[in-house]
C-alpha cells in the first residue's frame, strides 16, 4: 500500500497542526498509509493525541536547526528515509522556510511524490544563499500547496516559485462537531450571568492576532461580554490593558480551551481582529457554528468571509471599525442571522474537511501518475 510520510518542524499546535490533523483524520486508508514524522516538543502533543488515537505510525525524528547543524543532519535522515521508502512525503511549513532540510532529505532520498503545505507567510530577511536554497527546492518538489491565494501570490512574487507548481487547497474543517446546541449554564458562566451579548475571539494571545485592537474596540461597546479563548506571550499584556482600559469584568480571559464548539453555540458573534493570516480555521469554524462572523480584510481571511454575505471585514488595526461592526450586528438581529446562515452554507459548500482531503490526495496522484508516465515514455 502506498505510505505518506507527514513531517512538520514545529514545536506548538495550533492552526497549521489541526488541519494536518484533519487531513489525517480523512484520509483513505483503504488506499494510504500514512506515518507522521516530529521533532519533539512537549507543546505538540495535541497532534501527537490525535495522531495516536488515529492508530497513525508516530517517527520522533532529531531536528534539524538553521544553519550547519540542522545540514550535518541531513544524510542520516535521507538514508532513514531510503530505508523506510515512502510513496509521498508531504511536508507542512508554519512560515516559507520551515521544514527546509526535511524536504531537501525526502529529494535526495528520491522519494516519488514531494509536496509542501504552506500555511503562513511572515516577512523574513532573504539573502541570496537562502533565495537560491528555495529556488533549487522549488525546482524539485512536485508540488507548494498554499492554503490561500493570498500566500500563492506571496511566493511567486517573494522567491519567484514557478506557477505551475503551486496549487490552492484551501483549509479545511470537520462540520458536524458545530451543530450543537447552547449550553445554558456555560453561557451564564461567559457573561457573569448578566444579559450581555457575547462576543467570542479564539485566537492564540499572539501580537499577530490583534487582540490589542479589540479590547479598544469593547471599550467602545459597553453593551457586550468579550470572551478571549487561547494563550500566549502576550497575555500578560493584555491583562494589563484590560485594566488600563476599565474594562473590568467584561473582558474574560478563558486560556486555552478544547471545547471551541461549546464555546461558540454560547456566543452571538465572532471577531478575530488578526493582522495577517494563512486562512484561519477559527473563522471557518464560526462560520460552520451558524454564527455571524467579524474579521479583519487581510489575505486568506478575505477568502471565506465576502463582505456582506458571508460576514462583515474591516481594516486591520482600526479599533474604531470594529467597534462599529460589532455594534452594527448587535443592533441588527436579521443581519446578523442571515450572515450566519450564509457563512455556514459556504463552509459546507467550500471549506469541508472532505473537500480538502480529495483535493490533496488527488495531487499526491497526479503526482505519482506522471511520474509512471514519464518514467513509461523513457
Amino acid at each position: 500500500m502506498p505510505s505518506v510520510f507527514y513531517f512538520t518542524d514545529t514545536t506548538g499546535f495550533g492552526g497549521a497542526e489541526q488541519t494536518l490533523l484533519t487531513l489525517l483524520t480523512g484520509l483513505d486508508r483503504q488506499r494510504w498509509q500514512p506515518v507522521l514524522i516530529y521533532h519533539p516538543a512537549p507543546d505538540l502533543e495535541p497532534l501527537l493525541a490525535g495522531a495516536r488515537q488515529l492508530d497513525v505510525a508516530l517517527w520522533p525524528a532529531p531536528r534539524m536547526p538553521d544553519g550547519w547543524e540542522g545540514a550535518a543532519r541531513v544524510p542520516q535522515f535521507v538514508r532513514q528515509l531510503r530505508a523506510k521508502r515512502p510513496t509521498v512525503f508531504h511536508a507542512h511549513l508554519t512560515w516559507p522556510l520551515a521544514c527546509k532540510f526535511g524536504l531537501m532529505s525526502a529529494v535526495l532520498a528520491r522519494v516519488p511524490a514531494v509536496v509542501a503545505t504552506e500555511h503562513s507567510f511572515v516577512e523574513f530577511y532573504l539573502d541570496a544563499s537562502i533565495y537560491m536554497q528555495q529556488r533549487l527546492l522549488a525546482a524539485s518538489l512536485g508540488r507548494y500547496l498554499p492554503v490561500s491565494h493570498d500566500l500563492a501570490q506571496r511566493l511567486r512574487q517573494t522567491l519567484h516559485f514557478p506557477a505551475r507548481k503551486i496549487q490552492v487547497i484551501h483549509n479545511g474543517i470537520l462540520v458536524e462537531p458545530f451543530n450543537g446546541l447552547a449550553d445554558a449554564a456555560l453561557r451564564a458562566s461567559l457573561n457573569g450571568n448578566s444579559q450581555r451579548p457575547i462576543v467570542l475571539t479564539a485566537a492564540r494571545l499572539d501580537a499577530q492576532k490583534g487582540h490589542r485592537y479589540l479590547l479598544e474596540a469593547a471599550a467602545l461597546v459597553p453593551e457586550a461580554q468579550f470572551v478571549l479563548a487561547g494563550d500566549g506571550p502576550a497575555r500578560s499584556s493584555l491583562e494589563e490593558r484590560v485594566q488600563a482600559l476599565g474594562l473590568g469584568n467584561r473582558v474574560v480571559f478563558l486560556g486555552y480551551r478544547s471545547d471551541i464548539p461549546e464555546l461558540l453555540a454560547c456566543c452571538d458573534l465572532f471577531v478575530l481582529p488578526s493582522l495577517y493570516e494563512g486562512l484561519p480555521l477559527s473563522v471557518l469554524e464560526a462560520m460552520a457554528a451558524g454564527k455571524p462572523v467579524i474579521a479583519s480584510a487581510v489575505g486568506g481571511t478575505d477568502e471565506a468571509v465576502i463582505p456582506g454575505e458571508t460576514g462583515l471585514l474591516v481594516p486591520p488595526a482600526d479599533p474604531i471599525a470594529l467597534a462599529t461592526a460589532i455594534r452594527t450586528l448587535l443592533d441588527d438581529p436579521p443581519l446578523a442571522q442571515r450572515l450566519a446562515l450564509n457563512g455556514r452554507a459556504r463552509v459546507q459548500r467550500e471549506f469541508s474537511a472532505e473537500r480538502m482531503v480529495q483535493r490533496v490526495t488527488r495531487v499526491y496522484d497526479e503526482l505519482l501518475y506522471h511520474r509512471e508516465v514519464s518514467h513509461d515514455r523513457h
